[in-house]
This record gives C-alpha cells, sequence and structure tokens, in this order.
C-alpha cells in the first residue's frame, strides 16, 4: 500500500499516515447512520487534532465531547459551538475548566458529575469567579467506571444541583462501553436492556415534574444501537479513524480505517523472524500481544515479542524481507496509539499533502 505513495521513502518510521478522503467517508457514514446530524456528539479522543474538528465541522457537526482540558482548549480554539468535559473534574482541573470556558466565550461548556460533593466543588470555583457551568448526571448502567447507578439517589443528586447558583443542569451522560459483542444481535439486546433503566429514571423524573434533560449516550462499540433511537445523542469517537479493534468486534459498522502505520524492518532475525521499528513507544500495547497491530498485506504475520523500540514478527512461511523494507499496519486501538505521535502523515491521492498536529496530545495548551 505505502508503494504507491509518492515520496513515501522519506517519511522516517515509525510513523501514522493519514487519509482524509477515507476521514470524510467515516464522517460521512457517522451522518448517515445516526439520520440527524443535530444528534451528533461526537468524542474527539480519538485524533486530538484541529483538521479531525474542522472536518466535522464542514459536515454540520457542532457539538462534542472530550476527556482532557487540552481537548476542550482545542475545541475552544476551533469554535467549536457546544462541548461536554466527559470527565468529571477534580482539585485544580476545576479552576482549569473554568480557564478554558472564560478564554472560549462562544462555545458552551459543561462537565459531569456524579455525586453532590464533587458538585458542589465544581459549583464553588465557578461561584468564586461569578461564571455557570453547565452539568450532565453521569450515570453507571453496568460499565462499573464512574457514575451513579440509575435510582433515587439520582433525584437526590438533581436537586442539590438545582440548589447551586453556578450549575446549569443540561442532562444524563451514559457511558456503555461494556458492550463488546460482536453478534450485533446480542449488542443491541444488551444495549437496550442495561439502558431500560435510564428509562425507568426518566420516568420518575416526569412523575416529579422535574426535567431530565438531554441524553448523551455511549460511545463506537454502541454507536450502532444508540443511532437507531431518536431519544438521545450519540458520542462515537474511534469511528472517525476506525481501527482493527472496532473493526472486529463491530462488524454492523461500515466503516474504514483511515489512519495505518508505517514501520520498517531494522533486522532479519532468521527465514521466519524479522523485526520491526514499532515498539511500545509507538503503537498502543495495552492489548495482550497478538492485538497491538494488523498487518493486512501479511495477515499470518505473528507478534512475538515488542520492546520500547522493537517488535519481533514471526511468519509461518519463510519471509523475503530485507532490511530498511516498509510494513503497513493498521493498529489494534487508535486512541492511545495516536497519542503517542506528534504528527500525522497527510496523503491524498498518493501525494504526501501535509500533516495533521495532534495538538491535544499535549497536558497543557494555554490552560
Amino acid at each position: 500500500m505505502f508503494n504507491n505513495i509518492k515520496h513515501i521513502d522519506s517519511i522516517d518510521s515509525p510513523a501514522l499516515i493519514v487519509f482524509p478522503e477515507i476521514v470524510e467517508r467515516n464522517i460521512k457514514e457517522m451522518v448517515r447512520m445516526v439520520g440527524d446530524v443535530n444528534r451528533l456528539r461526537p468524542h474527539i479522543k480519538t485524533h486530538k487534532t484541529a483538521e479531525g474538528i474542522r472536518m466535522m465541522q464542514m459536515h454540520g457537526i457542532n457539538k462534542f465531547k472530550c476527556a482532557t482540558i487540552a481537548e476542550a482548549e482545542l475545541l475552544g480554539m476551533n469554535k467549536a459551538e457546544d462541548v461536554i468535559f466527559a470527565h468529571q473534574p477534580v482539585g485544580p482541573r476545576i479552576e482549569r475548566l473554568y480557564q478554558v470556558a472564560s478564554l472560549y466565550p462562544t462555545t458552551n461548556f459543561s462537565c459531569i458529575t456524579d455525586n453532590i460533593d464533587s458538585a458542589k466543588k465544581i459549583n464553588d470555583v465557578f461561584e468564586k469567579h461569578q461564571s455557570v457551568i453547565g452539568i450532565y448526571i453521569d450515570l453507571n448502567i453496568g460499565m462499573n467506571r464512574t457514575g451513579i447507578s440509575p435510582s433515587e439517589e439520582v433525584i437526590k443528586l438533581y436537586e442539590a444541583i438545582k440548589e447551586m447558583k453556578s450549575l446549569e443542569f443540561r442532562g444524563m451522560h451514559v457511558y456503555d462501553g461494556h458492550h463488546r459483542q460482536a453478534n450485533p444481535i446480542e449488542k443491541i439486546a444488551a444495549c437496550d436492556e442495561s439502558f431500560e433503566k435510564v428509562l425507568a429514571l426518566k420516568k420518575s423524573f416526569t412523575e416529579k415534574g422535574y426535567d431530565f434533560g438531554t441524553i448523551v449516550a455511549g460511545g463506537s462499540p454502541s454507536f450502532s444501537v444508540h443511532a437507531t433511537k431518536n431519544d438521545r445523542e450519540c458520542s462515537p469517537g474511534t469511528n472517525i479513524f476506525w481501527d482493527h479493534g472496532y473493526a472486529t468486534i463491530c462488524p454492523e459498522q461500515q466503516f474504514n480505517p483511515a489512519v495505518y502505520i508505517l514501520t520498517r524492518v531494522i533486522s532479519v532475525l532468521s527465514d521466519h523472524k524479522i523485526s520491526v521499528d514499532l515498539g511500545h513507544k509507538s503503537v498502543a500495547a495495552e492489548n495482550e500481544i497478538s492485538k497491538r497491530v494488523f498487518f493486512p498485506e501479511y495477515p499470518n504475520a505473528k507478534s512475538a515479542s515488542q520492546s520500547e523500540e522493537h517488535l519481533v514478527l514471526e511468519f509461518p512461511e519463510k519471509h523475503n524481507f530485507k532490511t530498511g523494507d516498509m510494513l503497513c499496519g493498521i493498529p489494534y486501538h487508535i486512541c492511545p496509539t495516536v497519542a503517542l505521535h506528534e504528527f500525522l502523515t497527510e496523503v491524498v491521492n498518493n501525494e504526501i499533502t501535509g500533516s495533521w498536529h495532534v495538538l491535544a496530545r499535549r497536558r497543557k495548551i494555554n490552560c
């Protein structure tokens, strides 16, 4: 694949290569699946770039989600209309969120909370600055990572928030990343079953005359389920770039990998084994070793070992590789892989046309 790209030899490896035309097709597919662009709130944690934000804005997407202050600021810098900071701010991060919100006043910022104490601390910081921040209640429906279980406790939290001067209640944040069934029918059943708790809670709110607000639901794995429901916003993230991991567990989603990783042979170890320059520092390594990178031109290649700067590959048949040869890989998990790279090399019509700066991989931009 890379051999057709002009001057690819000038690109040092390992490197991420982004194909904007595939990115655009993926964005169009996101819009098609949801049916109403106003129900799309993509997460930018995957690409962390101004280019990715702008491409989505060109297709009418104006609401976004993020997980770091740098991502929030990048969205403000690019005049995103509405942003949820989907990570309950604690400690100095509350003040940083205020600084971002004040620096980019044309962007409507919100955050999430799952308890009264945290909500009060967020309120105190914004009240000190005589400012207001939107807030969503983070519901736990089985992910068991953050969030409050849908119960009467949510009503108590809502009532407490409504009494806080600097918090403006906006709705419910519901992330169900634990639904990763490869069988679409099983995924639909599991998602719908866990979401019944949210709908029951909404009924309780209605009976009390309370506003349930906007429901912001799901991520990339469950996007195909939530996209069919008109009562909620959807927050896919990986879909803009896609990767081999989600391609494996989400066969019902018709997205294509838009970012590939360039690596080169640095040592020929035997007739069946080579070493390439693709270590922990250049491709996500949180999965077990067989799920780090997939080589579409060599599907039988097996990752034997990996260290900081090296990946050893084994082949069942005798290989013909020489040192310096290029390989084209698809990361299993693109999100943390992108965060390991300062920029992506852009290729259009087999021409290197520029680069995308992964600005929000930084912990801090200005705030």
